[in-house]
């Protein structure tokens, strides 16, 4: 039996081959384009993961927070908070300045928040986006952990006093974060924070923050000053002050609702 192969159904099958190359070349392109995107989320994470371990033990720690606020003609406003933190994720911030204040706390498990006062007999849920004092806003001393609240992806570098920062896009992995958007700033040779900044889910900038005087705490060097500018209103800024940081084993009870009115 003889097979004639035509001129033309040569090129038919010329063609599918060229076809299926082509396909194959898509698919390995579309499969590397892939990695190289999974490579970068996981370069992007691990840049975030660092620099909270930079801001913050990942152990059981205590350190005390005094914040100045200040507005264009008006004397500063002073509060000081003791803040217990447990793993990044569970919280008691005490008021321990004014005075009149005193017995005020705040409790976070996760992403719950509840305040409590002494004279309301039970916690009341409030949003870790809600302002505390000034610029600073309840999650900001509550909950610092940026590798579990955002999605991180690199935008660009950028080199700022003659020192190279990746710079970082956060976007919120729901809406019940701090902040819905966050532009981070972080140095590239130790993944020291050098700048934020905070957007919400408008996209609207709402305030920067500079992280500052870095001194040795519990071992690494941190941020022991954190200076909060309002985007919106010229004048207003609210610095942090983080002293007396130390370790400590918390046990699990001081995270609850039940054991806040034993806190001192």
């Amino acid at each position: 039996m003889e097979i004639i192969v035509t001129r033309h159904s040569g090129v038919k099958v010329a063609n599918g081959l060229v076809s299926v190359f082509l396909a194959l070349i898509g698919l390995f392109s579309h499969a590397e384009e892939n990695a190289l995107l999974a490579a970068d989320d996981a370069m992007a994470r691990n840049i975030v993961e660092k620099a909270d371990q930079v801001r913050f033990p990942a152990e059981g720690f205590q350190v005390e927070i005094g914040v100045s606020s200040t507005q264009p003609g008006q004397a500063p406003e002073l509060r000081r908070y003791r803040v217990l933190s447990k793993g990044n994720s569970n919280t008691v911030v005490m008021v321990t300045e004014p005075a009149s204040d005193r017995g005020q706390i705040l409790l976070m498990k996760g992403r719950d928040l509840w305040v409590f006062m002494p004279e309301v007999s039970q916690p009341i849920r409030i949003a870790l986006s809600q302002r505390l004092t000034g610029q600073v806003a309840n999650g900001d001393l509550a909950r610092a952990n940026f590798a579990s609240d955002y999605n991180p992806k690199i935008l660009r570098s950028e080199t700022i006093g003659g020192e190279n920062y990746h710079v970082l896009e956060l976007n919120a992995v729901d809406k019940g974060v701090t902040y819905q958007r966050v532009v981070y700033w972080v140095r590239q040779k130790d993944f020291w924070p050098y700048k934020a900044e905070f957007y919400s889910l408008s996209n609207r900038l709402l305030k920067t923050c500079k992280y500052e005087n870095f001194q040795t705490m519990e071992g690494k060097q941190r941020p022991t000053r954190l200076v909060m500018e309002d985007a919106l209103r010229k004048g207003e800024q609210s610095v942090l002050e983080y002293s007396a940081m130390k370790l400590r084993d918390l046990p699990d009870k001081i995270f609850t609702k039940d054991y806040l009115k034993k806190l001192e």
